[in-house]
């Protein structure tokens, strides 16, 4: 648990200073180029979207962390008026 609490500070952090690209499409873009390092799932998130995250993260060697938050949640918690179904992370 504290792993996963420390992966959320760090979510937190670059949403803030505007390093995360938030949304489904936009993870989906920059990890086809390679470019994501970690993705965060929320709870909810739909089971084609997983299908074609865990695809694409194997090729890339991209970590994926669910989420115990859903959408709705990871909206509010990273400051975002509308719902999130995932979060990534460029390597720094």
């Amino acid at each position: 648990m504290a792993n996963a609490e420390e992966e959320l500070k760090e979510l937190r952090a670059l949403v803030q200073e505007g390093k995360a690209i938030v949304g489904a499409e936009r993870v989906l873009k920059e990890l086809r180029k390679g470019k994501i390092t970690k993705i965060f799932l929320a709870a909810n998130c739909p089971a084609q979207i997983r299908a074609d995250i865990a695809r694409l993260a194997d090729m890339a060697n991209a970590q994926i962390f669910p989420l115990l938050q859903n959408k709705v949640e990871l909206g509010v918690w990273c400051k975002k008026n509308f719902a999130i179904s995932m979060v990534g992370t460029r390597g720094e």
